[in-house]
Order: C-alpha cells, then structure tokens, then sequence
C-alpha cells in the first residue's frame, strides 16, 4: 500500500500502519468493557494493517469477520460438545470479534467509513448477537443431559438479553448524535473492569471451555445473571438521559 508524500510515492511498512492506526485511534466508547478496549482493539488493530497492505476493503473485513462467527456458531449446533471443539470454537468466535474491530480502523485507513459499511457492521452484529444463544440452546437439547429442561432457558434468556441491551446502545448513540451537546463518559478505568461480564469478548472467551459443559454450564449462567443485573441498572439510567436530550 502505498501514500503520496510532497509529490513521492512510499510504500508503508507493517509497523508503520499500526503506529498510523494508534495514532488516530477514535475515543473510547463511553463505559467500554476492558477487554474491548485493552485486548480486542489492539488485536483488531494488527489485523487491520495486515487488511489494509492487502488491500481489504472494509466490508471485505466484515464479512471475513461473519465467516469466522458463525462458523463458530454452526460447529456449536452440529458437533457434540467435546474440549478440543470447544477450543476451537473459542477461537473463532475470538478471531471473529477481533475482525470485527478491523473492519472499522480499514475504514479510518482508507480515509472514513461509509453509511452502507456500518449498515452492514451492525446488522451482522445483530445477527451473531441472537444466533450465538440460539445456537446454544440447540446444542444443549441435542447434545446434553441436563439435570433439568429448565436449564434451556438461559441461552433463551441470554439471547433477549443481549439483544435488548445491543439495539439500546445502538440507539443510544443514534440519539445522542442528534444532540451535540450530549455527554459522553470516557470508557477505561475502574468501569471498564467493572462491566467487564457483560463484554462481547469475555463470552467468546468462555466459549473456549464449552467442550466440558460442566464448567461452561454454570459460566454461561453466571455471564447470563451478570448481563441481567446490567440491563436492569443500565436501561432505566439511559431511560432518563434520553429524556433530557430536547424532541
């Protein structure tokens, strides 16, 4: 890839799209979990350059991202929960979440993002959101004894849950875009440790264990339970802050 500099033509190294990207990094969404912010953005980062020098447009990066998500998502509906799946699983869902982040920094690379692009970010965003969840609860009914048919509840659950708080943070935004003079919290810091249960990343971590059900049974239930309490705290606050942005 190359740039026009006072009349010459460079090629860029590696390194030097990663420092490019770092440096025009955009703020911190407010009240980011750690992970996003701290591991899954650098990531992202990495795989950005690499997109970039190979010249991957940012809906290229989006969609690679998809195929990596929900390869992970069929392989959890198809394939009897064992370790090493599970690992493998983890890593796609990883792998995918860090693309997920590449797609947008290609864009800030090639000079802005496109209404179109972020169209298409979200709505596969939507779609794993949902999907993951479901494709939980296919696998537990057909794949698990599990002491009781209640059980399959939690990735119901989960699945409204996360939904719910994704097309509200979306709407957040939406909103907020409308008032300039909105507020909006810097993410880092004791928060970003604090929230981090409810981190996209964090689950696709715990899919690493979902080979030994034993472990990610109750994992998951707890990631469930800690996503509620949020949703419940959360979605009032913002309730009212809408309230405040003038009609």
């Amino acid at each position: 890839m190359t740039r026009a500099s006072g009349g010459a033509t460079t090629k860029e190294s590696f390194a030097e799209v990663v420092a490019r990207l770092a440096a025009a990094q955009k703020a911190r969404a407010p009240g980011a979990p750690a992970y996003s912010i701290y591991v899954n953005r650098p990531l992202g980062r990495l795989l950005a350059a690499a997109a970039y020098l190979g010249g991957l447009t940012p809906n290229g990066v989006t969609a690679i991202s998809a195929v990596f998500t929900f390869s992970g998502i069929v392989v959890i509906t198809s394939v009897p929960p064992v370790p090493l799946v599970g690992v493998g699983i983890g890593l796609l869902l990883i792998i995918g979440y860090a693309l997920d982040s590449a797609d947008g920094q290609v864009a800030r690379l090639r000079g802005g993002g496109s209404p179109s692009g972020e169209w298409l970010d979200h709505v596969v965003d939507a779609a794993k959101i949902s999907s993951l969840h479901l494709a939980v609860l296919i696998s537990w009914f057909r794949f698990l004894e599990l002491p009781s048919e209640l059980l399959l509840l939690v990735p119901l659950g989960f699945a409204i849950v996360a939904a719910v708080l994704f097309f509200a943070m979306i709407l957040n935004d939406f909103l907020r875009a409308r008032d300039r003079g909105a507020q909006r919290a810097a993410g880092g810091g004791i928060r970003s440790l604090l929230v981090l249960p409810t981190d996209y990343g964090v689950l696709c971590i715990a899919f690493l264990l979902f080979g030994v059900p034993v472990v990610f049974v109750p994992v998951y239930g707890l990631l469930l339970l800690a996503n509620t309490a949020y949703a419940v705290l959360a979605l009032p606050k913002w309730f009212r802050e809408m309230g405040r942005i003038p009609s």
